[in-house]
Order: C-alpha cells, then structure tokens, then sequence
C-alpha cells in the first residue's frame, strides 16, 4: 500500500503538435528510452515521493504501457488516470481520480521536462509545509521588450521580480482540487494561475536552468545534447559490507527487514538485522561516508533496540543529498538455520520500499558454510553486501 503523502501527477495527455512529426512527444525517443520514462523515473526514485499517477490520453494507453514497461511493476507507480482535452481538463481529473484516497500534498509536472532533477523536486516540498503551494522557477535574466504590431518595440519591460515558472508545482491536495475544480471552463497557463486564481500562497522555489521543456521538434537535438552531458557526468562507485551476529534465545530472527520465526534471534545492539547492517555499510563504503557506527555509535544508548531501518534509511538519504542513485544491491547471508529461501521475496520487496528502487535492484541469497566455522555449529550467521551507486562525478 502507497503511503500517499505526497504523490507525483504527471502530465502526458498532450498531442504535442509543436514539436513535429513523430507522435506525441512524450512517447518519442530520447537516447534510447521515451521522454516520459526519463520524466517518470526521476519521480520514482525519490525517496519522499510515495507515488506517481501519470495521466494519458484516452487512446495512448498502448503507448503508454509500452513507454513504462521497465517500470509498470514498481510500486510506486499507480495506474494511469485518462486526461481531457486541454492541459488543465488533464490535471483536474488526474487529481479527481485520487479524491477518494487523497494525498497530504501533490506535485504536478509536465512529461515533458524529462532533466528534473532531485534538489528541485525536494526544494519544492519542502517549501510546502509553510505555504499553499510553491513552483520551480528561475529569475529572468535577459532583457525584456513588449512588441507592438508584430515585430517593433514598444517597450522595455522591467526584470526585476520577474520568474520564468517550471515544473514541478506542489500544493496541499484539497486545495489545489478545490482550486481546479472552481476555475473548470477558464484557460489558465499553469497550476500557479489556478492556485492564484483561488487566492492561494504559492512561494517561488529555485528550479534548474537544466530543467527544460520539449516544445519545438528542435528541442530533441538540444535533450540529446543535455543527457550526453549528464550521462558523461556521472560515475559509478561499488562499496562493501559484512556483518556477524551470535545468536541467542528469541523466537525470531530479523533479516533484511523481515522477521523469520525461529527458536532464536539474532543478539546486538539495535535489532541486529545483519543483512540490512551489512547493506548500510555497503552504501556508506560507496560514498566513502565510513560505517553505521560513525554515524550510530553504539555507546549511544538512544539506538538500543532500534530498528535498523533507520540506519537504511540514512544511508539513503545520504545518497540522494549527494544528488545520486543507488543502481543495485547484492546481500547473501551465510547461514545454516533459519531457511532463507522462503523468505527471500519479501526481503528484497522489503529493503526496496525503503529504499525506494524497484525490488529488481535488490538481490537477496543464502548460502551455508558446510558446518565449518561458527556458522556451522549454528552459533550465528553472518552477511555481506554490495551495493553499486551512481553519483555525478566531480570534473
């Protein structure tokens, strides 16, 4: 079940005539995947985003299933809403399809700003928890002029306290609903217009020069341009982790976030999940960030007993304040009881949701030592790790 905090609607119901021959542009490929499995991606693998609708056109569903394929089984994907016939008809009814389950907040975002990036996305929500809704925007540089009679100046226009207005644009859910709802029939360009229209606060947030949108069919040279850039700008690093952990009387044993029935457990000083403790280190090791216990020291007693998903979780956010992704991981447990096999499903799905990738990043196995060691005479059991990251390199 999607905690349904703060869910990510976008926008792909467009025809894109702009943007030339082709189909819509959303569809159209962009270095090998679709403008909107870029666009969708980016929203998925953010931690504090909880789900994703993308609202359609009514006859793309084919096109659609097709662009996302890579991605229609992850969980935070929700089924597509059917768009209407202009933009704003679309947002409205992608945000109508979720009335009877509403989020806290939502972020509306065009399919076609596919170089969204994570800062932006964070900066947005959290400017939503002292305003109505805030915008991705950037400051106007150039110079502006008003035109008369097609193609004379007129004027000069100040630039002072003037926004070139992005994507994503958040709001809290019953008010920008409330909102759309009230200004169906009118033609307004934006979220923003309609929120103002409604005399909601909407706060300016800095977006990214980066974050363009496709229009002009010329727009595709300038994507491909954009994204070889940033492919080329990013490296890959690989960290390593291992953990032991004695066993004692109990009735279950904590692995990888799922706890197996057993007439033990695992002894330490939080809940000694050595498969998720062997993965948090990976992921410290790949950031060059050290280990749990620089960043959870266990003299501290305010971590006795705790759940080691907080230490996951660290490690994670670690990752995406550094602008990065973790691409997989790789966890084995050596053991000769308790089976892991049964279990390994639910681990994966487990470290996956807190995580936020998709459970076919994760791999999870188990292995014995032949009852050499202290594994074999069942004393405890031991686990290891490797998790990959990509981060963007420093040039």
């Amino acid at each position: 079940m999607v905690n349904q905090d703060v869910i990510a609607v976008i926008v792909a119901a467009g025809r894109g005539t702009r943007a030339g021959a082709g189909g819509p542009k959303q569809y159209r490929p962009l270095a090998g995947r679709t403008v909107l499995a870029w666009t969708v991606e980016t929203f998925l693998d953010h931690p504090r985003i909880d789900g994703v609708r993308v609202v359609i056109h009514r006859d793309d569903r084919e096109e659609y299933e097709t662009a996302m394929a890579d991605s229609l089984r992850h969980a935070k994907l929700l089924p597509p809403a059917t768009g209407g016939a202009e933009r704003q008809d679309s947002v409205r009814l992608g945000l109508e399809s979720m009335a009877d389950k509403p989020p806290a907040h939502v972020l509306i975002h065009d399919a076609a700003r596919p170089f969204i990036d994570v800062g932006t996305i964070t900066r947005v929500i959290e400017a939503l928890s002292d305003h109505d809704g805030a915008i991705a925007a950037l400051p106007v540089h150039d110079t502006i002029k008003r035109a008369k009679e097609g193609e004379r100046i007129e004027t000069t226009v100040s630039r002072e306290a003037l926004w070139r207005a992005q994507t994503p644009q958040g709001f809290r859910f019953g008010e920008i609903l409330a909102a759309h709802r009230a200004a169906a029939g009118r033609t307004l360009t934006d979220d923003a217009a309609v929120a103002e229209a409604a005399g909601l606060d909407v706060a300016l947030v800095t977006g990214s020069p980066d974050n363009m949108k496709i229009t002009q069919a010329e727009d595709f040279g300038m994507a491909e341009i954009l994204l070889g850039r940033k492919a080329r700008a990013m490296e890959y690093r690989t960290g390593h982790g291992f953990d032991v952990h004695a066993f004692e009387d109990g009735n279950a044993v904590m692995l990888c976030g799922v706890a197996i029935p057993h007439d033990r457990k695992l002894k330490g000083h939080s809940d000694a999940d050595a498969g998720m403790h062997a993965l948090t280190d990976a992921i410290f090791g790949a950031l060059g960030e050290g280990d749990i216990g620089d960043h959870f020291p266990p003299s501290d007693p305010q971590w006795k007993g705790a759940p080691s998903r907080v230490f996951l979780e660290k490690a994670r956010d670690l990752v995406v304040e550094r602008k990065g992704r973790i691409v997989h991981c790789d966890v084995t447990i050596m053991c000769e009881e308790p089976k892991i096999g049964p279990h390994r499903i639910a681990m994966r799905e487990a470290l996956a949701a807190i995580l936020k990738i998709e459970p076919a990043r994760i791999s999870v196995k188990a292995t014995t030592t032949e009852e050499l060691g202290f594994t074999g005479r069942r004393e405890g059991l031991a686990a290891m790790a490797t998790a990959t990251v990509a981060l963007p390199a420093e040039i």
